[in-house]
């Protein structure tokens, strides 16, 4: 499967664009000298490889220049050529206004121009767009992509700037690995199905695991076990089967005499033992009180002074000095001794307030059930036990529903048990398949692995390592990186441009391992010379040269500053016929759509 021509119904804006085989290169001019140092120049590289993407069937999205420009571009319809086969082809048609129609047109000519054929001559004309991929998808016949879609590798494919951040991991699959790892293994030749599978078992796991706390929260977090929830079914049932048979028989006796014996038994009781510690509180509260009002010095030492003064008696000042002291001394510890006692005295009456709202509420207790047995009227006596025949039949419902709940809970554990063995189970089977595939020499990975290798060296002088292996979590991980002369990683695939070119590597390695089979057999890369020195530029052509002449059709865009430079009397950089579109910054002709930018 190749790309063949890309062309529109409006040509005065957007003429045809023929593709060979090989080689093609779209070429960028800067010819004004303001725009030389510029990063971007709108002349069309990119946007035609998004257009590329909207030919084969990518989703309609606002942020494509097509919708985001939509009054600029409705009235164009877009036609893509595809190779299916040596005299088999497949033309693509879709419109910007009814971007969710597809036609087809099969044929044996390449380079045919059906802008004006009738609507009856499609092959399919505008069919859905679910409808539109699985027949190109059918059409392609991209066995080696099986269970995927061709729109799978499409990503791959068109490597736009913003394509070359990963390798392996596209932007469209950020933070989605179960969308990307399972396809590209299948790509390296590793068993997919398996890494699929543990994908949805971990999902599943998930869900689990969402039910568990679901269950939890319609317990309502309660410490309950089976054997305690049926034992306390039990009493409740029991208590219920009492009520109602007092009910039946309309018989209460045994209702009051168990009230009476609650009454005397336990009430009297708690409110005799409630009354004795509140007169035990108040001595204790009487006596604090006195105690403080109590603790005053009376001594007083200007008084003693003139009494001694008087009575003849020499009352030295160090004598006065000494019980001054004193004094200060004893009223430091009456007053820390007062502390002490009001906080006593707050505990007293904290508990005395206490003491008083139990005693209350105790005592409304007794006179609610002596009211019961002073009832005379036995129907207020059956609607009493009624309001509690309806509380125990309501606690009877909570308990079953938590007995159901904690069922439910059981299961879900055992069967968490269970998936979290076949994960384990799952995840040896993947260990096991990439040791396997590591260690054979003439696996798809090994091969792929090697020509990656060979291209970097062959561009860099330098060794690269493409590696597949099993994360401590049991995921597979892919790695490509560059390596110094003692074959310890750098970090110089880190750069953007290293970055490049590993990606670019990987795509040519992967394309010749499956060349003859049912796999694409095409590349578009985007600004593929930026960055780098004039050699490496040389190196990098050349294998781009060889690629393509083993039977890979290759679409390179560069700025013409960008190119390896031309060596004098040297060959040109490009032929003429692999040079499929020029642009330039001069006027609206040199863009890919000749008007002006949007």
């Amino acid at each position: 499967m190749k790309l063949s021509k890309v062309y529109s119904n409006r040509r005065d804006v957007f003429g045809p664009i023929t593709l060979s085989a090989g080689l093609n290169a779209v070429i960028a001019e800067i010819r004004k000298p303001e725009n030389r140092d510029k990063d971007t120049h709108n002349l069309g590289k990119t946007t035609l490889a998004r257009l590329l993407d909207f030919l084969l069937l990518a989703q309609r999205n606002k942020k494509q220049f097509l919708f985001k420009h939509f009054s600029q571009f409705e009235d164009f319809i877009f036609f893509l050529e595809l190779e299916l086969g040596q005299d088999q082809y497949l033309t693509v048609r879709r419109s910007v206004s009814k971007a969710s129609k597809v036609s087809f047109k099969y044929h044996t000519e390449r380079h045919q121009d059906f802008v004006s054929l009738e609507e009856n001559l499609w092959d399919h004309s505008c069919v859905t767009f679910e409808k539109a991929r699985n027949i190109l998808d059918s059409a392609l016949n991209l066995l080696d992509l099986t269970p995927w879609s061709y729109r799978q590798i499409t990503g791959y494919l068109l490597r736009t700037q913003n394509d070359y951040t990963d390798v392996f991991q596209l932007q469209k699959f950020k933070g989605k690995h179960e969308t990307w790892k399972p396809f590209l293994a299948k790509v390296l030749g590793f068993e997919s199905n398996v890494i699929t599978e543990q994908y949805k078992i971990e999902k599943r796991i998930e869900e689990f695991e969402k039910s568990l706390e679901t269950v939890r929260s319609e317990i309502g977090g309660l410490n309950l076990d089976s054997g305690k929830i049926e034992g306390l079914l039990q009493l409740k049932q029991r208590e219920s089967e009492k009520k109602e048979s007092l009910l039946s028989e309309f018989d209460f006796r045994e209702e009051d005499a168990k009230l009476a014996e609650v009454i005397i038994s336990d009430y009297d009781r708690e409110l005799a033992d409630l009354s004795t510690r509140r007169y035990y509180l108040n001595q204790s509260k009487i006596k604090i009180e006195d105690s403080i009002k109590e603790n005053s010095i009376l001594f007083d030492t200007d008084e003693a002074e003139i009494l001694f003064h008087e009575a003849g008696i020499l009352f030295k000042d160090q004598i006065k000095k000494d019980f001054d002291q004193l004094i200060e001394f004893n009223k430091a510890i009456t007053e820390e001794r007062k502390s002490y006692l009001k906080e006593d005295l707050e505990e007293i009456n904290s508990e005395l307030i206490i003491i008083k709202d139990e005693i209350t509420k105790l005592s409304a207790e007794r006179m609610k059930h002596l009211s019961f047995l002073k009832e005379v009227d036995v129907f207020e006596k059956y609607k009493s036990i009624s309001k509690d025949l309806v509380k125990i039949k309501a606690d009877i419902e909570t308990l079953e529903r938590q007995r159901i709940s904690l069922k439910r809970l059981q299961d879900i554990r055992s069967d968490l048990r269970s998936i979290k063995g076949t994960l384990d189970e799952a995840q040896e089977k993947i260990e096991s398949n990439v040791d396997r595939v590591n260690s054979d020499l003439n696996s798809v990975f090994s091969k792929v692995r090697g020509y990656f290798s060979d291209i970097v060296e062959k561009v860099l002088s330098r060794k690269a390592l493409l590696s597949v292996s099993v994360n401590q979590q049991g995921h597979v991980e892919f790695l490509a990186e560059i390596l110094d002369d003692d074959g310890n990683s750098t970090s110089a695939d880190l750069g953007h441009t290293y970055k490049k070119l590993l990606c670019v590597a990987f795509d040519l390695a992967v394309l010749r391992v499956h060349l003859g089979g049912g796999f694409p057999t095409w590349l578009y890369h985007d600004g593929l010379f930026e960055s780098l020195d004039n050699r490496k530029k040389e190196n990098l052509l050349e294998v781009i040269r060889e690629y393509s002449e083993l039977g890979i059709q290759i679409i390179v865009t560069a700025i013409d500053s960008d190119l390896p430079a031309r060596r004098p009397e040297g060959p040109p950089i490009f032929e003429r016929s692999e040079i499929v579109l020029t642009l330039h910054d001069e006027d609206y002709s040199g863009r890919l759509f000749r008007m002006p930018s949007w």
